[in-house]
This record gives C-alpha cells, structure tokens and sequence, in this order.
C-alpha cells in the first residue's frame, strides 16, 4: 500500500553527513582517552543525540568535560561546512514522490542548524525540505521517542498507519515502531540485521525505496 506520507530521517538517509561526523568523533574521543574504532563508533553512537553521546562515552571511559556539547558541535559544523554530498539517488526518491502527490517530511535527532548546513549545501534539495523539517533540539524530544515522527504526520493530518519511516539507525527505527508506522531501515553498508532486529524492513539502495513504497 502506498504510504500518504513518508518521513525521512537526515543523517544517512538524505546526506551522508555521518562518515563526517563520525571520523571527528573518534578523533576527539581518542584525545580524551577512548579509542575506539570506526565501526564502534558507528555501532554505539549512531542514531543519539550529542548529549548522549557525551554522557555514554563519559560511561566508557573518556575524559568529556563540562561544555563538550557545545564545542564538539562547532567543530562538527564547520567541517561539515565544508561540503556534505547526499546519499545517492536520493533526489530521484523525492522526485517520485512529488510526481505521486505523497508529501513528506525529516523528523531528525540533528539541530535545525545542522541541517541547513548539511541540506543548505544543496539549496534546490533545501528549499523543498525547509517547511518540513522537525529537530529534536525544536521539540525537546529525541528518537527513540515516536514523538519526533507522530509530531509531522499530525502537522500533515495522516493517520501513523499511514506514514512510512525511512531511517537508518536502530534508534531512529525504533522510534519509527512504536509510533506505528512502516519503518524502512536503509542499510547501505551493512545486512540490516540490527534494523530489522527492532521493527524495520531493511533495503540496501535508496534507488529500491521508490518500488518497495508502491511508487
């Protein structure tokens, strides 16, 4: 059945901001005493709020003093300044979408700062998504929290069974669960296995996502 209403989260599924974010990440917390590889940064960070990013990696090990939040931010904002490329065929989804009339939305973890500094390098792909974009930083609730899913679709007036997720964290996808949604887990490096572990139907290509929506 199709969807009257898709909600994608923006890290790893609009831009592929988090090869990015994650190399800062380990390179700031090996200065402070965790070590970790890359895919244990993946396995364990994505998907969570920089607050608890900070506060689990306090749990594990790492010297994070007060204000870490904010200045890991900054740093993390200019370099994804830089230039942040989007997830391929990505576009062509949005494409599809539009020309099927379904709208869509972003509910993300990320700041509304962050995502016009990701989503504003691409100022077409920007202006589209700007009017529906949902931050956790905005609402005070992060995923898991459904809240940051249930929020756009009752904005839109579309009934949660009637919304399809597109997120690629178990975190995201758990949130996308329980707010009763179809959650599709887009898994682009790996089987998806912990996706579909908490609820989701993972895919591989964004390029599938047009077909398995009904498009």
């Amino acid at each position: 059945m199709r969807p009257s209403l898709v909600i994608f989260d923006c890290d790893g599924v609009l831009v592929d901001s988090e090869p990015i974010t994650n190399r800062l990440l380990r390179d700031d917390l090996a200065a402070r005493g965790l070590d970790l590889t890359l895919d244990r940064i993946e396995e364990v960070f994505v998907g969570g709020t920089m607050a608890s990013v900070g506060e689990t990696a306090r749990e594990m090990g790492a010297a994070i003093p007060e204000g870490w939040v904010d200045a890991f931010y900054e740093q993390m904002y200019a370099e994804l300044a830089k230039g942040t490329p989007l997830v391929d065929g990505i576009e062509d989804v949005l494409d599809q979408l539009d020309a099927a009339g379904i709208p869509y939305a972003v509910g993300s973890n990320g700041s509304l700062r962050k995502m016009s500094i990701t989503l504003g390098g691409h100022p077409a792909l920007y202006a589209r998504l700007e009017p529906v974009l949902y931050s956790a930083h905005s609402l005070g609730v992060a995923k898991p929290d459904p809240e940051l899913y249930l929020k756009p679709a009752r904005d839109a007036g579309v009934p949660p069974e009637q919304c399809a997720v597109v997120d690629d964290s178990a975190t995201g996808c758990t949130a996308g669960v329980r707010a009763g949604m179809r959650t599709m887990g887009y898994a682009e490096h790996n089987d998806g296995a912990r996706l579909k572990a908490v609820g989701a139907e993972p895919f591989h290509r964004m390029s599938d996502l047009p077909g398995l929506l009904g498009l």
